[in-house]
């Protein structure tokens, strides 16, 4: 009897927004036997999210999901099946009160929101700031103090005029030295404890099951999957995905409305 293959890949890791989920928030049938048919091959899938606990879980039950994700671009590690968070990284808010400084001295005032460590952690917004349409619960702020008052995950800026990845440059450039700046999606840029990626709890959520690097394959459409992606053996880029992760790519699939997932499970799981 001869042995069986080698999997291609024994951990699957998959964005969220634009890359496992359509605009609705739904996952399609096709991508969810995918990953089912990847699954029973041996590989394990795990979500890897820029949003924290409180924005994931929904999703992750509607999933049926039980096992670990990486949530709050890479600050928590959490476990579906126990409603657990195992480990959990904030943002030290006198470094980010001087970085926010900073940056509105180069660029003007900033429209501001702030997610709240915890399993139950409320997103706090600022006068001013867009909030994205859609089910994710916030809390609307009057009081600037409010933002401080307990422990973050990130702190989201937004300026009146100009646009993210310009955000983003400036607020690297005067500030990149006491926080990490990344853009998670349109509107999104988010300013998180220095160091602190998408890799780095992809990397610890690994060592719990008991691969590595190698054996990894990413999924993602947005900067802030660019770590992920250095960290894997392979990065995906979706369709829809922003140009700076398709530079980096190692291959473009389909879209998240065109299950560009499933295209490249069944390539490797089904064929």
């Amino acid at each position: 009897m001869s042995a069986p293959a080698p999997l291609p890949y024994k951990l699957i890791a998959t964005d969220l927004d634009g890359t496992l989920l359509r605009h609705d928030e739904t996952v399609s049938e096709r991508t969810r036997q995918a990953l089912a048919a990847a699954t029973a091959a041996g590989a394990a899938h795990i979500v890897v999210t820029g949003r924290a606990v409180p924005w994931t879980r929904h999703i992750l039950d509607a999933l049926d999901y039980k096992g670990l994700a990486v949530c709050g671009q890479g600050g928590q590690l959490y476990h579906a099946g126990e409603h657990r968070l195992l480990t959990s990284v904030t943002l030290d808010r006198q470094l980010a009160g001087l970085a926010l400084s900073k940056i509105e001295a180069e660029v003007g005032p900033l429209y501001l929101a702030a997610s709240r460590d915890g399993l139950e952690g409320e997103v706090l917004v600022g006068p001013g700031y867009r909030v994205q349409e859609g089910p994710l619960p916030n809390v609307m702020m009057d009081d600037p103090g409010a933002l401080w008052a307990a422990p973050l995950n990130k702190v989201y800026i937004q300026h009146p005029d100009l646009d993210d990845d310009a955000l983003a440059l400036a607020a690297r450039q005067v500030a990149g030295d006491l926080v990490g700046v990344t853009v998670a999606g349109e509107g999104i840029v988010e300013l998180l404890p220095l160091g602190l990626t998408k890799a780095t709890g992809l990397s610890l959520a690994a060592r719990r099951l008991g691969v590595t690097a190698k054996d990894t394959l990413a999924f993602g459409d947005m900067p802030n999957d660019i770590p992920m992606f250095a960290w894997s053996a392979r990065g995906v880029a979706m369709a829809n995905a922003h140009d700076e992760l398709k530079a980096v790519a190692h291959e473009l699939t389909a879209s998240n409305e065109a299950d560009g997932v499933a295209v490249v499970l069944e390539r490797l799981y089904l064929s």
